[in-house]
């Protein structure tokens, strides 16, 4: 039998970000990828304790503010799960100047001291799944797309959306790199692949390949 990825998603009434769960069975481990702002942490946990998972982590794709604004909470919840985030963006965890919150009127910060590293080119496993760490910053500086082969998906974060593509107007963004990062280490995946992203619904890389204005024509 073919293994099949659970995936429950949870928005914001802001800002409408993806916060997900994915597991393979009920009673399994689960990671929890960008917790976002409320009332996502409580819907995380219920989800979690309705289906009897035992959280593994949480992977952050970047540290812009609504992809953090969850974390203490579900980390009050749950225990003191390890945090992933690239090196790059780990000052963007504690700094609401450099996650850019502080200039938007609400200040968000992640009260995490230990974050891990997710080096490109690195590999994270979730009950028997292989992840690999693909780079798709431009975005932000140290964004980070986990890609399973096997299971055909990819949760890209913020780099790339059904339609669209990340923002690169913000403070340390870099528009060529996101797109050099998207046709390098995104397009480059086979046509079938899910697509999750950041914000908005689900997609295939096929069909971005075939259809999306930013790809077939550059920023």
């Amino acid at each position: 039998m073919s293994k099949q990825l659970h995936i429950h998603i949870t928005n914001d009434p802001m800002y409408m970000e993806n916060g997900y769960t994915v597991y393979l069975r009920d009673g399994g481990a689960c990671w929890i990828i960008d917790p976002g702002l409320p009332p996502q942490a409580q819907q995380i946990v219920r989800h979690l304790r309705e289906h009897k998972l035992t959280p593994a982590t949480i992977v952050l794709t970047h540290a812009h503010p609504d992809h953090i604004a969850g974390i203490d909470e579900v980390r009050e919840q749950l225990g003191r799960l390890p945090v992933y985030l690239a090196k790059e963006e780990w000052a963007a965890l504690t700094d609401a100047r450099v996650n850019l919150s502080a200039f938007m009127g609400q200040p968000v910060v992640a009260h995490v001291s230990d974050p891990i590293d997710l080096p490109v080119g690195g590999s994270l496993e979730l009950d028997g799944t292989q992840w690999q760490v693909l780079d798709v910053c431009g975005h932000s500086p140290g964004g980070r797309a986990l890609y399973c082969d096997e299971l055909g998906i990819a949760f890209v974060g913020d780099a790339l959306f059904a339609g669209s593509v990340g923002r690169v107007d913000f403070p340390n963004s870099d528009g060529r790199r996101l797109m050099r990062n998207i046709r390098q280490n995104l397009m480059s995946l086979p046509d079938h692949t899910r697509v999750l992203s950041g914000h908005g619904p689900e997609t295939t890389i096929g069909h971005e390949r075939r259809t999306n204005p930013f790809v077939l024509g550059g920023l």
